[in-house]
C-alpha cells in the first residue's frame, strides 16, 4: 500500500497536469472569445486577477509569455500545465523563492520578454494587488497592462479565487486597459499609488467585462 500511495504521488503531478491541460484546450477550442482594445504586449507586465486566468492563458499560448509559479504541489501541476501552454515559467512566489523569481523576472522584463502576472496570487486576498509586481515593473521599466476577462455561462469555484470556468460554447470577453508606467525613481509613496491605480482598474476592467455580457 505504501508503495503505491509513492508511486502516485510521484505520478500525480504529470496525471493531473495532463487532464487539466487537456479540459483547458477543449473549453479554450469552443470558447466565442471578443478582445477589445487588445494591443502590442512587448516589454510589459499583463496583470489579471487569478481567478480568471484560464481564459488568458488559452488565448495567449504558444507566445513564449513569461510566468511566475510557486513551488507549492499545486504549483508544480501549474507548472507544467503553462509549460504545456507554450509558456515559459519562473518558479517562485510569495512564500518560497520568491526574492529569486523577482530577480529572475526583471531580468527577463529588462531583456524585453513579457510577463503574464496574476498579482493577487498565489495566496490572495482576492483582488489586492501584492508588491512584487510592482517591485519587477519599478525595476525594469515595464509597463503594467491590467485586463478584465468575463464569459458566460461560467461556473465560479468554491475558491478563495473564485475560479472562472466557462461552460463550453460560452461567450468569453477580455477588455484591455491603458499601460500604467512607474518612473525609474518612484518612491515608496509614488509606488503606492500606482499600485492602488493598477488596482482599481483591474477592478473596473472586470466589472465592465461581466456587465458587457449582462452579469
Amino acid at each position: 500500500m505504501g508503495r503505491l500511495k509513492y508511486q502516485w504521488r510521484a505520478a500525480r503531478p504529470n496525471v493531473v497536469s495532463g487532464l487539466l491541460y487537456a479540459i483547458v484546450r477543449a473549453l479554450g477550442s469552443v470558447l466565442r472569445l471578443e478582445i477589445r482594445n487588445e494591443q502590442a504586449l512587448d516589454h510589459c507586465i499583463v496583470c489579471g486577477w487569478h481567478g480568471r486566468s484560464l481564459i488568458f492563458g488559452n488565448h495567449f499560448r504558444n507566445r513564449g509569455y513569461w510566468v511566475v509559479i510557486s513551488h507549492s504541489n499545486d504549483g508544480e501541476i501549474q507548472n507544467r500545465i503553462f509549460q504545456k501552454l507554450g509558456y515559459r515559467t519562473i518558479r517562485g512566489s510569495t512564500g518560497r523563492g520568491g526574492a529569486r523569481a523577482a530577480i529572475e523576472a526583471i531580468r527577463v522584463l529588462r531583456a524585453g520578454g513579457t510577463m503574464a502576472m496574476t498579482p493577487d496570487g498565489p495566496r490572495g486576498p482576492s483582488g489586492v494587488v501584492q508588491g512584487g509586481v510592482m517591485l519587477m515593473a519599478a525595476r525594469s521599466g515595464a509597463a503594467l497592462v491590467p485586463v478584465g476577462i468575463s464569459a458566460r455561462p461560467r461556473t465560479l469555484a468554491k475558491s478563495w479565487d473564485r475560479y472562472l470556468i466557462p461552460w463550453p460554447f460560452a461567450k468569453g470577453l477580455m477588455i484591455f486597459g491603458e499601460p500604467i508606467h512607474l518612473d525609474a525613481d518612484a518612491d515608496e509613496a509614488a509606488i503606492e499609488q500606482k499600485r492602488l491605480e493598477l488596482e482599481r482598474r483591474m477592478h473596473e476592467l472586470q466589472k465592465d467585462a461581466d456587465r458587457c455580457l449582462g452579469l
